[in-house]
This record gives C-alpha cells, sequence and structure tokens, in this order.
C-alpha cells in the first residue's frame, strides 16, 4: 500500500511540471529584442535526440547562419520540442539577419 501511494505520489508530482509530457515552445536568445532588426532572412540549425542516449545534428548559430545564407545576423530565437520527459526532443536555433 506504502509503494502505490508513493508511486501516485510521484506520478501526480510528475505531471503537474510544466512541460512533462509534451512541450512545443519558442523563445527568443536576446536580452534586448525591442532594440533589435529581425532582417530579411531566416536560417535555421537544428538537434535531435531519441532516448536520452543517441543524439545528432548541429544547431549552432554558424550552421543557421550558412543554411539561411546570412552574413550578419541580428536577433536568435530557440524552438523546443519534447515528449515524455525527452524521450524524443528537437531542438532548433533560428537566426535572422541579413
Amino acid at each position: 500500500m506504502k509503494k502505490t501511494a508513493l508511486l501516485v505520489a510521484i506520478l501526480a508530482f510528475m505531471c503537474g511540471l510544466n512541460g512533462c509530457l509534451y512541450a512545443n515552445i519558442k523563445a527568443p536568445l536576446d536580452i534586448d529584442a525591442d532594440k533589435t532588426a529581425i532582417g530579411s532572412k531566416v536560417g535555421t540549425s537544428t538537434i535531435q535526440s531519441v532516448l536520452w542516449l543517441v543524439a545528432w545534428g548541429d544547431a549552432s548559430t554558424e550552421a543557421a547562419a550558412k543554411n539561411g545564407g546570412l552574413s550578419v545576423v541580428y536577433h536568435m530565437d530557440q524552438e523546443v520540442f519534447s515528449i515524455l520527459f525527452g524521450l524524443y526532443s528537437k531542438s532548433t536555433t533560428i537566426v535572422y539577419g541579413e
């Protein structure tokens, strides 16, 4: 009985965490976004991981700028997609510029 109650308490706590089952968020990587130009070009770069064991990709600013044909980066965002505590996750760097 104690083990069942502990398991239920742990599961209730974990489900109370934001984004533990599913998360798809986008956030700026800039502290003064109100003063930042966006630019007309966009580039992205991505990393992915599965089962917390394997990961691949290149989510660097350099890779995103190269993929978008940017020579000057004005602003950056990050997009994160995650399922089941990171069982599968994808992180994308988005750069804006010229």
